[in-house]
């Protein structure tokens, strides 16, 4: 009844014309960034938190913009585009994990921290073992959250050239690893909350322009745009395909269902854990303002969420899963394959898709800066200033580690983005979630609301969940023994599932009890009750006012 249809590698625009507003792109957010960061102070809370001086709906936009990462885009577009409804289910993930941050995390972690997550974790517990552990598993988290960006950046970059070679993908990399750096190092907090903000604009904007173009198609009828997605998936299939069921992908088989479940638990806590998110609520004045800027992300977040499905099912429709699937980057070229398809191909498909495509990477650009600075933060404060140094560095010393940091994180996030390349970036991002749920979100929920939790209890819950999310990673079908696995010559994957949350999220919690009760440490009763009147109220929190 289908015949399939079989496409060559398909090459997208002029690659001239899409590298020129690449270039464009690049040289206006990097002009930017120079011009806010010039005059003023360069200590330490300038360089992490942009002096807490931006409003709360400018930091709403940077929260969007942070939050809105590549795998936002590239990614859940492409999932959806090969496996409808089951790829719709990284939207609702998202998007439901913010919920989670904003009613139990955000506001309390903003009152009682001042740069990072683990001045929260720490704050009653003893001081260097716990900094340590929320430190390492900080940075573990961003660098699973920099592959993703950096192989989005890789398959985009990639298809805008028309290139698929190993070669020109690993440069494509490395040029993206040198820009983040540079972004950091020149602009630190406030250069970046400012591409950030810019970002969420653009990003937000062009996908409100393309999801009421792929309508406009259809009559605006949702109904109609699934349908006309069904028909190209059966045809690219060569039998009858509905993009609308459940379970396409995780309905299969028991090991899949429960891969669906493990995939939902990292997504929906993930995001409370994320170390880069957390951070920008200390990027403005008061608990007021913190509250003001939620409505804003949350606001562009949802709507944006939304126009996703229709994006997915509009490039399901209009480019098919055959020429998706052959181009560079395949399922994480969608979205910008859908920019040139829409106008038609041609000259205004060109323009379109390079202009799409420039936000894109301007996408990639915010999100990998944001994890810089709070992978460099982690570092300096926590490790360098606090184990090593007991405090004592100077200011300007611990800024000086930040930037060093920044460039080591830069060197492995273009290694790791070499090697991940091939793999779906809202895959990626959830494994990122996963080690979040895992190792952050017990320990801080533990630390905010357990007046009984102590430092053995937060050292056991953060290594248990980081070490056991980390192994099974390392053994899942992600890894090795799969066509797509980063290393698909390889065969050891004994867990069966590709994401470990069902397994490694519960360790997290019960290790995390385990180790208060069988510890003799007695919580330290004034610091609990400071702890639990500032994370209420920000009475006592740095910039705070009275309430």
């Amino acid at each position: 009844m289908f015949e399939p249809v079989i496409l060559e590698t398909v090459k997208l625009g002029n690659p001239i014309a899409n590298i020129a507003i690449f270039v464009l792109f690049v040289v206006v957010t990097l002009t930017i960034v120079i011009r806010v960061s010039t005059g003023g102070k360069k200590g330490s809370k300038e360089f992490y938190t942009g002096g807490a001086a931006f409003s709360g709906r400018q930091n709403g936009l940077a929260i969007a913009g942070d939050y809105l990462s590549a795998a936002s885009f590239l990614g859940i577009v492409g999932a959806i585009a090969l496996s409808g409804y089951d790829g719709l289910l990284y939207s609702i993930g998202f998007l439901v994990a913010w919920l989670v941050a904003l009613l139990l995390v955000a506001e309390p972690l903003r009152n009682t921290g001042k740069f990072t997550m683990a001045d929260v974790l720490s704050f009653r517990m003893k001081q260097r073992p716990v900094r340590l552990a929320a430190a390492i598993s900080t940075l573990a988290v961003s660098f699973f959250y920099l592959l993703a960006q950096m192989a989005g950046a890789g398959g985009l970059v990639s298809l805008l050239l028309g290139v698929s070679g190993e070669f020109t993908q690993n440069l494509v990399i490395i040029i993206v690893g040198v820009l983040m750096i540079a972004y950091v190092l020149i602009g630190g907090m406030k250069g970046t909350t400012w591409v950030q903000m810019i970002k969420a604009v653009l990003l937000v904007s062009g996908a409100a322009i393309m999801t009421l173009w792929v309508l406009a198609k259809t009559g605006f009828n949702l109904s109609s745009l699934i349908g006309k997605a069904n028909e190209t998936a059966s045809a690219n299939a060569g039998k009858p395909v509905d993009l609308s069921n459940p379970m396409l992908k995780y309905g299969k088989t028991p090991t899949s269902k429960l891969a669906f479940v493990s995939l939902s638990i990292a997504l929906v806590l993930g995001t409370a854990g994320l170390p880069h998110v957390l951070m920008r609520f200390y990027t403005v004045p008061t608990a007021k303002e913190a509250r003001r800027s939620v409505t804003w992300a949350i606001g562009l977040i949802g709507a944006f969420y939304l126009f996703t499905l229709v994006l997915g099912y509009g490039a399901a429709w209009l480019v098919g899963s055959n020429a998706i699937n052959s181009m560079p980057g395949k399922a994480n070229a969608a979205a910008p394959a859908l920019a040139f398809w829409l106008p038609g191909q041609g000259t205004a498909g060109t323009i379109f898709l390079a202009v799409i495509a420039g936000i894109a990477f301007a996408t990639i650009l915010a999100v990998v800066a944001g994890l810089a600075i709070t992978s460099s933060a982690s570092f300096a404060h926590d490790i360098y200033n606090s184990v090593i140094k007991g405090g004592t560095a100077s200011p300007e010393n611990e800024l000086k580690v930040a930037r060093i940091t920044v460039i080591v994180i830069g060197v492995l996030a273009i290694v790791g983005g070499i090697a991940a390349k091939s793999q779906n970036i809202a895959f990626l991002v959830s494994l990122a979630f996963a080690v979040a749920a895992s190792a952050n979100l017990p320990s801080i929920l533990y630390s905010l609301y357990w007046k009984r939790f102590n430092t053995q209890g937060s050292i056991w819950s953060i290594y248990g969940g980081l070490v056991s999310a980390l192994v099974l990673i390392t053994f899942s079908p992600a890894v090795s023994g799969a066509p797509t696995a980063m290393f698909p010559n390889a065969n050891f994957d004994w867990f069966p599932l590709d994401n470990p949350a069902i397994i490694s999220v519960p360790v997290g919690f019960v290790l995390g009890w385990l180790g208060t009760i069988l510890s003799k440490e007695v919580s330290d009763a004034g610091k609990s009750a400071e702890m639990e009147v500032r994370s209420l109220t920000g009475a006592g929190a740095e910039g705070a006012i009275a309430h």
